[in-house]
């Protein structure tokens, strides 16, 4: 029989603090017991480095550029299938509890069932505009209070959403265990934490009191000595309105690490389930993206630096044994490896589909082709492209200087070495496989076009009688526990696990 899939989706968890699992000092005793039987990989990134367009992505096997879903407010489009439409055609059950970020009025994209809303907006409302570079969007553009504004809380918007999604999860985990539909089950759990705002509540907060961990190592660096695309970074995120100092860091960070002991308990509870009501499962580990976590003074995302770009990716056979892979793998790759751990074929799109699966690697063969990563949304001005090639980072925009970095003598990617002579083979290299890879003009024309007819039809849904895409979670009450069209001997029987003992 095919195997049941379960697969934690978080958000924003910073990759760098997956080396292999969780770091020591975490407080995570679930993810690292998951880790002690996953396969790991080391060196996993995110498709682009932004929440709508790294998921869809996650989702589809495709990049940004081939998605269209180039940033917050771009659509998804249903008519791309994604690995919940290969599984559910193929015969799973399909379904989602928590955040995905689809934007447009599909909302399912293949999902049988799907148990909460989302927490973020499902229309054009955050499209950002080519035509005016600079201009900030105060009421949804991220700034720096999230940082001065760090600390304890016993409740909050992200609090309130993951508290739910975890317990409609749970609820749908013991009703597969209830064998009322025998059909494979591939069921997502997507989180929002650790992503800011910088609160948790105190039994986690209280876990990092002396954590040495609180200053970034790179400090942060005056604005002048950045690279263009991080002055822009900053400049989005208003730093000049606000005075960060270094107290506002570490509770900034010590939240951050709280949040992550939340989503350990979280995903305890999913384990704990899954064991009580004996279900087997393939276990995925995943982030959409990561977080900078003030190194170099620069927080969030939207960057190809290593904290933002870098996401943790654990994957747990039933039975099976833990290794780490440091081979460079992309989460475009998730959607044929589990098609290929299904044993779904994926032909009829297979020639497009640019994520490759993962088993060969899981299996001990070399990963040996270009990660590649995209991003084209709020604080850029025109696309970005990079590829993680071996030890080697190489980013590329039409605007700015080419990088590149040794990630093996330079993790901190402190040294840009794309105009040291010594290196200038391996630039050569790296842009050549960039330039047949990305038409950057193109790439340009193609997201201003986008983000012009998304504002005109933003803009006229919004005047006269409004009908939201948003997804609205329905519940057949009619359905649920004693109703005089059931038969209660056989109610109660059905809906015990386990049976009989």
């Amino acid at each position: 029989m095919a195997p049941n899939i379960l697969i934690v989706m978080v958000d924003q968890l910073n990759g760098t603090l997956f080396p292999d699992g969780p770091v020591d000092w975490l407080h995570a005793p679930n993810l690292r017991a998951l880790a002690d039987r996953s396969t790991r990989f080391a060196n996993s990134y995110t498709a682009s480095p932004l929440c709508a367009p790294g998921r869809a992505s996650f989702m589809s096997g495709l990049l940004p550029s081939r998605t269209q879903v180039y940033d917050n407010a771009a659509e998804f489009a249903s008519d791309i299938p994604t690995y919940a439409h290969h599984l559910r055609r193929a015969g799973y059950y399909t379904c989602l509890s928590g955040k995905m970020h689809f934007v447009g009025p599909d909302q399912m994209h293949g999902f049988e069932d799907r148990l909460t809303t989302d927490i973020y907006p499902a229309d054009f409302g955050w499209t950002p505009d080519y035509r005016k570079p600079g201009e900030r969007i105060d009421w949804w553009y991220h700034n720096m209070g999230s940082v001065t504004g760090a600390g304890v809380a016993e409740i909050s918007n992200q609090m309130e959403y993951d508290d739910e999604v975890a317990h409609f999860a749970k609820m749908k985990l013991y009703d597969l265990s209830r064998a009322q539909d025998d059909r494979p089950w591939c069921m997502t759990v997507s989180f929002t934490h650790p992503h800011d705002p910088y609160v948790a509540r105190k039994k986690y907060w209280d876990l990092y009191e002396d954590c040495p961990h609180l200053e970034p190592e790179v400090s942060a660096m005056a604005y002048e000595d950045h690279d263009p695309h991080s002055k822009r970074i900053f400049d989005a995120n208003d730093w000049r309105s606000f005075d960060v100092t270094p107290e506002h860091i570490r509770r900034a960070r010590r939240a951050y690490f709280a949040n992550i002991s939340y989503l350990d308990d979280k995903v305890g509870e999913l384990m704990q389930v899954l064991e009580d009501t004996r279900q087997e499962a393939i276990l995925v580990f995943v982030s959409d993206h990561g977080d900078m976590l003030g190194e170099r003074g620069l927080w969030y995302k939207m960057s190809f630096f290593e904290g933002s770009s870098r996401v943790p990716l654990m994957i747990a056979m039933p039975g099976g044994e833990g290794s780490l892979k440091t081979d460079p793998v992309s989460t475009i790759d998730l959607c044929p490896t589990l098609c290929d751990l299904a044993g779904v074929d994926m032909g009829e799109v297979t020639p497009w589909v640019q994520g490759e699966t993962l088993v060969p690697v899981i299996n001990g063969a070399e990963r040996t082709s270009p990660v590649a990563m995209e991003y084209a949304a709020e604080a850029s001005y025109a696309p970005l492209v990079s590829l993680r090639y071996g030890k080697w980072k190489y980013n590329r925009c039409a605007l700015d200087p080419e990088q590149l970095y040794d990630l093996e003598n330079d993790p901190g990617e402190l040294t840009n070495l794309a105009e040291d002579p010594a290196h200038q083979g391996t630039l050569q290299t790296l842009r050549a496989k960039s330039e047949a890879r990305w038409d950057l003009e193109r790439f340009d024309a193609e997201v201003r076009q986008s983000q012009a007819r998304r504002l005109v039809v933003y803009e006229a849904l919004r005047q006269g009688g409004y009908y939201p895409w948003d997804y609205q979670p329905l519940q057949q009450a009619s359905e649920r526990y004693m109703r005089n069209h059931m038969d209660l001997n056989v109610l109660e029987e059905n809906q015990r696990f386990p049976r009989g003992e």
